[in-house]
């Protein structure tokens, strides 16, 4: 019973998949306009990034949308699929998760951020326009 349950699921993310990425694809903000020399700035500040995320999972997807909208170029990791990058997660996070966002520091230091509007709210505080 627990395999059909899961066949089951699996079967409906299988079909649901293409509709959510074309949705997040025909839905996702323009990014907000910076001065060049701004925009060197906040690039040079999301390297200090990274997105775990799985690409289908909803709640990346509101993520994606938001870094977007700001203009952010942050390196994105699929948890789902490579084997290392999930790993890395569970490691460093202590779960896997997603979305979560690693933030690392000028001294190396690393913060692991999990929920989407947690994530959301620290991008908008960093990046948002004052």
């Amino acid at each position: 019973m627990r395999a059909v349950i899961r066949l089951f699921f699996r079967g409906i993310r299988l079909i649901l998949t293409p509709f959510m990425l074309l949705a997040e694809k025909l839905s996702t903000p323009a990014a907000i306009k910076r001065e060049p020399a701004a925009q060197a700035k906040v690039d040079t500040a999301c390297q200090q990034l990274v997105m775990y995320q799985f690409l289908a999972c909803p709640f990346c997807i509101k993520v994606r949308k938001e870094m977007a909208r700001l203009g952010l170029t942050i390196e994105k990791r699929d948890a789902q699929h490579n084997a290392s990058h999930r790993a890395e997660l569970e490691r460093g996070g202590g779960r896997v998760k997603v979305p979560c966002l690693r933030i690392e520091n000028e001294q190396e230091e690393v913060r692991w951020l999990y929920e989407s509007n947690a994530i959301i709210a620290y991008l908008q505080q960093q990046f948002g326009q004052q």
